[in-house]
């Protein structure tokens, strides 16, 4: 649910400087599925099986917070990262805060440095294009589990798939994935359903999941 469990060392290679528009298209994706939703809808469940579309909203939006920190070199504060009290507005709140992380991971000298993620490693940095990397596949994940929610088809580009893809399949799967407050459930086998189908299932949902 949050940044995926990669360490430098088995990351994937990541696409360079192309990783910033490739998330900044899947986060755009990501707020337009999120502005179909209305107050009524922020009690239905989602894919994410102990969230309701509020709470999957209220942690979308710390996750874009505490990337927007990481890239300005404040991730290892962790109040970055904390979802607040439930707001009057959490769709508007997540749209500025989708504009932060998009404008902090193109900032000048932002995807030259690394990031401080304190929910994978409170010691270890990554290098700016993994971290984007992680951005980018959680973020396509979060916008098919808004989708899901809501009963809404949803579509992202073959080569923003193709990244989330290569990267999807560089998360480890394993014991790790049961425990408590792991990032994802374990994998599920699927034979069809497309790229898009393929990510959602490597991070542990079922691409035919619905409410």
């Amino acid at each position: 649910m949050s940044a995926p469990e990669i360490s430098p060392e088995e990351g994937p290679e990541v696409a360079g400087s192309d990783i910033v528009g490739l998330d900044a298209r899947a986060v755009r994706a990501s707020v337009q599925i999120v502005s179909r939703a209305s107050a009524a809808d922020l009690a239905r469940p989602t894919p994410c099986s102990d969230w309701t579309l509020g709470e999957l909203l209220a942690h979308m939006t710390a996750q874009h917070n505490g990337f927007a920190a990481a890239a300005a070199g404040d991730g290892a504060d962790l109040v970055h990262w904390q979802t607040g009290a439930p707001v009057a507005d959490p769709v508007g709140e997540y749209t500025a805060a989708a504009a932060r992380v998009t404008a902090a991971f193109a900032a000048a000298g932002a995807l030259a440095g690394e990031f401080v993620l304190p929910e994978i490693s409170p010691k270890l940095r990554f290098p700016a294009a993994e971290a984007i990397g992680f951005h980018l596949v959680d973020y396509v994940v979060h916008g098919w589990d808004v989708a899901r929610a809501l009963g809404q088809a949803y579509g992202l580009e073959p080569d923003v798939l193709a990244a989330a893809l290569t990267i999807a399949q560089a998360v480890p799967d394993g014991e790790r994935r049961r425990r408590p407050g792991a990032a994802f459930a374990p994998r599920v086998a699927v034979s069809s359903g497309g790229p898009l189908g393929q990510i959602v299932a490597l991070l542990g949902r079922r691409p035919d999941w619905s409410p």
